[in-house]
């Protein structure tokens, strides 16, 4: 999740071609073109449970083929080797990746041994930040795209952290898996179906964990809700809903926020909802989802793909290179996901068009609702009134993590921070991650399922079981109990 509340507005005055580097432009050219095989194979694709058929042709049938074996055994409450140190590699230190460095380096026993990006002055400024921390001088690893298969060669680290374009995020979790590391990715973690799976069969051939760093998932209001839902506050549990609804249009057009054009160019090859993860994770873990839950099916709508172009009319000017771009994606994409219990979850996703930010954050059962942006709240016995209450009656429902932590440093109200925070004391402990390899899958299937089913007319796509049957056992996540230790 990148910082983007301040949005910076282009005018036509400042906006160019060179606005974008070479190598920025060269990689979104090769994206590019690489996106009319991967969308065709989306296109005829049938999504199945047990991964078949998923990617038919080309590269993607290699992924496919990976799901179909060669796997070890489940990853699921598979426990950290423990360390009073955990060394980190971190692969992209863009807007994301500059600003997480910070937290990883102000946790005690953590060290940032390497990094990795092909610009040098964001290697240079993120290199000077560790030193500023009284850490030894990182490895710097800025020789082209794929310097970051070097990185993740050591032989000293333990975690590599990757904060990249998304189109990158498949191939390096790969890679750092294959080199021995545990790996965490921002969301998405993959882009195809095929790739969900090999992520899934090689974290467990390698016993390496592979992670979808969803930081909503350690939202403060997040975090409450869950350990409400697990306590019973709300009944049964019924819906469930969550969302990406946020206006990036200055962003997308902006010429240096991102480093070139990555994040439009995916809204001229996909239909679907390309970020379900912010809303689906914590829903996920209200609804326990792959810890006694699963998610079965996917029915995706989308709007008509109007507010880029409109955007571009207005602010761009002639002879950007936005002019040659076709835009595909549905301004706001809405999906309904049903589980194996019968609940119902919506997603939406929409950062096409005017909105104040939200991600919907809502949970309803047989006794009550919660509803976020603002948030507020009805439960039975203790509201009768038919009108919605203040939602900060209910504090003493945070979670540990909140009670240690009530004032974190670091972006998005501190969620960021709780996150590393986590991760880290588990891997120094010794302890089972709060979410792993299945539970990525699970969040980032969306990405190509609603394609398929938006190109079907809302016809229903089946998810996957990754865990291959493992659902069906209770176990803790994000709503863990503090260690003793």
């Amino acid at each position: 999740m990148n910082d983007e509340n301040a949005i910076p507005t282009p005018d036509k005055s400042d906006v160019s071609e060179e606005g974008l580097s070479r190598r920025s432009a060269l990689r979104a050219a090769g994206i590019a073109g690489a996106a009319g095989i991967g969308l065709s194979a989306l296109g005829s694709a049938s999504a199945h449970a047990d991964g078949a058929a998923t990617m038919p042709s080309g590269a993607a049938a290699a992924s496919d083929g990976m799901a179909q074996g060669g796997h070890g055994s489940t990853m699921v409450n598979v426990p950290f080797e423990e360390r009073s140190t955990v060394r980190v590699g971190i692969i992209g230190l863009g807007n994301r990746g500059g600003s997480m460095i910070n937290l990883f380096l102000a946790i005690p026993g953590v060290r940032v041994v390497a990094i990795c990006d092909p610009v040098k002055d964001k290697i240079e400024r993120a290199a000077k930040k560790v030193t500023d921390a009284g850490q030894p001088a990182p490895g710097m690893y800025a020789k082209g795209d794929h310097d970051f298969e070097n990185l993740c060669r050591r032989s000293d680290l333990d975690f590599v952290y990757v904060a990249t374009p998304w189109d990158w995020h498949f191939e390096m979790a790969k890679t750092a898996m294959l080199n021995g590391k545990h790996v965490g990715v921002e969301c998405p973690i993959a882009m195809e179906l095929g790739q969900l799976w090999e992520l899934v069969k090689l974290s467990e051939r390698t016993r390496r964990h592979c992670m979808q760093l969803e930081n909503c998932c350690y939202g403060k209001n997040e975090m409450r809700v869950l350990r409400m839902a697990h306590a019973g506050l709300f009944g049964e549990l019924l819906h469930g809903a969550g969302a990406y609804n946020h206006d990036l249009r200055g962003l997308m057009f902006h010429p240096t926020y991102y480093e070139g054009p990555w994040r439009r160019l995916w809204h001229t090859r996909l239909l679907g909802d390309l970020y379900p993860n912010h809303g689906f994770g914590p829903v996920s873990n209200y609804m326990d989802i792959n810890r006694g839950d699963r998610v079965t099916h996917i029915s995706s709508f989308g709007t008509p793909a109007l507010g880029l172009a409109e955007y571009r009319e207005a602010r761009m000017p002639p002879g950007h290179p936005s002019w040659k771009e076709t835009y595909i994606e549905s301004d706001r994409t809405i999906s309904l996901v049903q589980t194996a219990k019968g609940r119902v979850i919506r997603l939406e996703h929409d950062v096409s068009t005017p909105h104040p930010y939200s991600r919907i954050n809502s949970l309803g059962g047989t006794k009550g609702v919660f509803e976020d942006y603002p948030s507020r709240i009805y439960l039975e016995p203790e509201h009768t009134d038919h009108t919605w209450h203040d939602f900060g009656d209910y504090a003493d429902w945070d979670h540990w993590l909140w009670k240690e932590h009530s004032d974190p440093p670091g972006g998005h109200g501190g969620m960021d921070y709780i996150m590393v925070y986590r991760l880290m004391q588990c891997m120094q402990l010794g302890l089972v991650p709060d979410f792993d390899v299945y539970d990525a899958a699970t969040w980032t299937a969306p990405v190509p399922l609603s394609h398929l089913s938006i190109r079907a007319k809302g016809e229903p796509q089946e998810i996957p079981d990754f865990t291959r049957g493992e659902w069906r056992h209770k176990r803790s996540g994000v709503d863990s109990e503090k260690p003793s230790a």
